[in-house]
This record gives C-alpha cells, sequence and structure tokens, in this order.
C-alpha cells in the first residue's frame, strides 16, 4: 500500500511538472532554410530563461515551417519579451505564440 502511494504521487509530481510548462512556437516563411533556422534559434538563445528545444532531426519544408519552440517555464515576461524582440529582428520569422500545457488538448 505504501509502494502505491509514493508511485501515486510521484506520478502527480510528474503530472505538476508538466503542467506547468511554458514555451514560444516561433514559425518561419516557407523559403527558409535550416541554416537560417539554426542562425536564429542561436543569435537568440542569450536570453537569459529561454531554452531552445532541439530541431527535429529530420529537416522538411513543413518541420522548417513549424519552427522552433523555446522552454519559457522559468523566464520573466521581461525575459519572453526580449526574446520576442531578437526573433523580430529575422524577415524569416513569421510567428512568434506563446503557449503552456493548459493550452493542451483543449
Amino acid at each position: 500500500m505504501a509502494a502505491a502511494l509514493i508511485i501515486a504521487l510521484g506520478g502527480c509530481a510528474q503530472m505538476d511538472a508538466a503542467l506547468g510548462k511554458q514555451w514560444v512556437d516561433v514559425t518561419f516563411t516557407p523559403n527558409t532554410t535550416l541554416a537560417k533556422v539554426e542562425r536564429i534559434q542561436a543569435a537568440c538563445s542569450h536570453v537569459p530563461n529561454v531554452h531552445p528545444y532541439p530541431l527535429p532531426r529530420q529537416h522538411t519544408v513543413l518541420s522548417l515551417m513549424a519552427g522552433v519552440r523555446f522552454d519559457t517555464t522559468h523566464a520573466t515576461d521581461a525575459n519572453v519579451a526580449q526574446l520576442q524582440e531578437c526573433l523580430q529582428k529575422f524577415t524569416s520569422v513569421q510567428g512568434f505564440t506563446p503557449g503552456d500545457s493548459g493550452d493542451q488538448g483543449g
């Protein structure tokens, strides 16, 4: 019984951690190359408390347009604004969409 309780509590902690996730999805214009996406991702990775997710292994036109996701779970509003300011310098950036785990499935 105690082991089941520990497992259940561990599962709740993982669920709480997943529910607290925040990110920004950055989308690109259709003609954006992998090299441009990597340059943009690297150029804006200096923002404190913001970390880019790895790019997908397979790079197709659709996956490149789908873009880059930055983890902003521990970022302040100022950090997110700084990221947006950095990304706006690039004409290949088409969209900047903040999201959180509360957006999933709804």
